[in-house]
């Protein structure tokens, strides 16, 4: 099978011979954990009208690590603020929590405060291939870009269960990933640029959630879309309970009887062990119908570390948490001295989006744990999913568990 032939487009999954095992799909209302706010339709990045998301998901592969060769677990997200069909800019702005990690095109969000391409979120050491792939395809798309090319790429690191040090990820597959964006409901879990993540002890990925302010408060929707690849399970918090606490199985583990390294042979199944060294990295990407200015929406971009801390993250030295927020209001044409009118929410009237903010956040990072799945990658590692039956019972214990589920 070829690279290209190995790409899923957005909604689909392959499953190679020991990447995953099954578990009944569920978002959080489905367990019936308890979240803040009001969700928006597809409780996703999407219900912001005009965001369209694809997905790039390459999976390859089992066995010993061979750098070039595989296991491949990995891919490429899009995001388009107004859609495919609509590539004019939008306002933006942006923040890092802690940057050890990678976001393109901030110097540009900095000056400007716009935003002129989709953005693509992948693994570390796919950056540039992304970065140049987006240009390209930007070249003859996007309007205004003239010998000017500074996209938004973002990344987390997947090299536990990834050969990325391969460089499998090339410019077809973000080509791809872009081709399939569409609005809708997003595909959650091991996809696109979270295929290969891990997050808070458990398999991560790609999740999203949204929240609808209140007619009095606007009626606005802010959607959050995550690849998480963070935290330590100790540190795992949903709904206030200290569930990385009460679920101690499964771990992570080496599931193979052949040789190990020395750092690995004591995370042979069934034994394995959590890690205690905060080593990963969060991405998050805020959109909002609410007219914002870019100076507002780098306060909102802040607020995604709250929703983050609700889930028991501390953004480690190791830990890359950097995060995005575009606003999809318009404005109006310049006139013919140039000027333009823009609309901006009163900042006295900004609270109900930072606060939405923060419930899509913590929504996102539950979603993307829920729907990801058991994967086997790189030298045998196995990174269990987060067990619904026992996350129930644990919310149940603590009184925590919504009644009508």
């Amino acid at each position: 099978m070829t690279a290209f032939g190995m790409f899923l487009a957005a909604g689909m999954l392959f499953l190679a011979a020991g990447t995953g095992q099954a578990q009944t799909t569920a978002r959080a209302p489905d367990l019936g954990i308890p979240l803040d706010g009001t969700p928006g339709p597809l409780d996703a990045i999407t219900d912001v009208p005009g965001v369209a998301v694809g997905h790039t998901t390459l999976i390859s592969g089992s066995g010993k690590l061979q750098v070039g060769t595989g296991p491949i677990r990995t891919g490429v997200t899009a995001v388009f603020p107004r859609g495919t069909g609509d590539l004019a800019e939008v306002f933006a702005g942006w923040f890092s929590l802690n940057g050890n990690g990678e976001m393109t095109g901030t110097a540009w969000i900095d000056d400007y405060g716009r935003l002129l391409y989709p953005i693509t979120i992948t693994n570390t050491n796919s950056v540039g291939t992304v970065r140049d792939a987006v240009i390209e395809w930007g070249r003859t798309r996007v309007p205004g870009v003239f010998n000017c090319c500074l996209p938004a790429v973002a990344e987390t690191w997947d090299g536990d269960l990834n050969d990325i040090y391969g460089f499998h990820v090339t410019k077809k597959h973000v080509f791809a990933a872009l081709a399939a964006a569409k609005p809708g409901p997003v595909a959650e879990g091991n996809v696109g640029g979270g295929t290969g993540m891990q997050c808070l002890g458990f398999k991560g990925g790609i999740g999203t959630a949204s929240r609808r302010l209140a007619e009095r408060a606007g009626g606005f929707t802010v959607g959050v879309l995550v690849q998480c690849n963070f935290g330590l399970r100790r540190q795992l918090r949903i709904a206030g309970v200290p569930v990385g606490e009460e679920i101690s199985e499964p771990k992570p583990c080496y599931d193979t009887d052949t040789p190990l390294d020395a750092d690995q042979a004591d995370m042979r199944c069934p034994r394995g062990a959590n890690r205690e060294k905060e080593r990963g990295s969060i991405i998050a990407i805020i959109a909002t119908d609410a007219p914002l200015l870019p100076h507002q929406l780098r306060r909102v971009a802040r607020r995604a570390a709250l929703g983050i801390g609700r889930m028991g993250g501390t953004a480690g030295a190791g830990s890359g948490d950097l995060f995005l927020a575009f606003s999809t209001a318009r404005t109006k044409a310049a006139d013919s001295l140039g000027v333009t009118s823009v609309p901006m929410l009163q900042d006295e009237r900004i609270d109900p989006v930072y606060e939405a903010t923060v419930q899509a956040t913590e929504g996102a990072i539950i979603n993307a744990m829920l729907a990801a799945r058991t994967m086997t990658g790189a030298d045998y590692l196995r990174v269990p999913a987060l067990p619904h039956d026992q996350l129930r019972a644990v919310l149940k214990k603590y009184n925590r568990l919504d009644g009508k589920k």
